[in-house]
């Protein structure tokens, strides 16, 4: 069976110029590991751009900014014409389906450009022509590290940095049940190679917006205990993003707060965009609820302990339907 990091490894460095993308609305992981990606590629001639198909998070602008990493923002609109041409082949990370990638899809499919995915997600689609999916892994980034030491490319400093963010925010700063053995050992070898961990914690943890504050004050208000305090719900409507002046970005993490509570098993956080668009719900678990089969039963995908989907209703039609169906599940 041929070796997919290899593959991998042979067609990006046969490019001249590759484009780099990743889910809508991107993390830590997305971020941290498309910076990482275009960093490797840099020193091995390979030239690379991102697309963002949102905003890039303030909190994570700083892996983009130090390293000059050329990137794209479509999320208000895409340009009358992008110039896919450029590039020689689409390199997707940390998302395998096309729902996350909104816009895209038409935009590439009809082109002869190879695509690439490289994710932890067990919820896949096959229209790429090479995948590296390892759902053990706890980020991303924990697969961009290995391609990068098969290469070889040696890991500097930003490199290194890059990894540690999108590994640090997918474990929750190594809390999270996904990290693993070799996630420790990763993040001590990126220590070693000069990476700044007060730094990264206060940036990443103690860099917030009180607008972000006040929306999760909102939702911790709107918080609901049922099936006997095993299940916990909150929403965000349009009006509580209008009132504290927040963005969809800042419900990030949000969703973690009700495991804080003992008897708590899954959460759930419904959110109604400001922008018009569908209904979010954010899913986790501790365990006891395999939360990406549930939502692929809505067309959604994920993580067994961390998964969402989207709804095309009002607010309070996706909360009563999610929270039926967990409830019939946890009676």
């Amino acid at each position: 069976m041929p070796d997919p990091y290899r593959q991998i490894i042979d067609r990006l460095t046969a490019s001249r110029r590759v484009l780099v993308s990743t889910h809508v609305r991107p993390d830590g992981d997305a971020i941290g590991t498309t910076a990482a990606l275009v960093l490797a590629m840099r020193k091995v001639g390979v030239e690379s751009e991102v697309l963002l198909l949102s905003h890039l998070p303030t909190k994570y602008a700083f892996v983009y900014s130090e390293n000059q990493i050329i990137y794209h923002d479509v999320e208000k609109g895409w340009p009358e014409r992008f110039g896919f041409e450029r590039f020689d082949v689409l390199l997707v990370v940390d998302t395998g389906t096309w729902s996350q990638l909104p816009g895209l899809r038409q935009r590439v499919e009809p082109l002869s450009m190879p695509k690439i995915v490289i994710d932890h997600h067990l919820t896949q689609e096959d229209w790429a022509e090479l995948k590296l999916v390892i759902p053990e892994a706890a980020a991303a980034g924990e697969i961009a590290a290995e391609l990068i030491e098969l290469w070889p490319i040696p890991i500097d400093q930003a490199i290194a940095t890059a990894l540690f963010v999108a590994i640090t925010s997918d474990t929750g700063w190594f809390q999270f049940a996904n990290t693993r053995p070799f996630t420790h050992r990763l993040a001590a070898t990126l220590i070693e190679k000069g990476v700044d961990t007060d730094r990264i914690y206060q940036l990443l943890y103690q860099n917030e917006r009180a607008e972000r504050v006040a929306l999760q004050t909102r939702a911790m208000q709107s918080l609901e205990l049922l099936a006997d305090g095993r299940l916990a719900v909150m929403r965000l409507s349009r009006q509580d993003f209008a009132d504290t002046r927040a963005s969809v970005p800042d419900t990030e993490n949000l969703i973690n707060v009700p495991l804080q509570i003992r008897t708590v098993q899954v959460s759930v956080l419904v959110i109604e965009p400001p922008d018009q668009g569908p209904v979010r719900i954010s899913l986790r678990s501790k365990g006891q609820i395999d939360v990406a089969r549930f939502a692929e039963e809505f067309g959604g995908g994920g993580h067994a302990r961390a998964a969402g989907l989207k709804l095309h209703a009002t607010l309070q039609e996706a909360h009563d339907r999610v929270v039926e169906a967990l409830l019939s599940r946890m009676t």
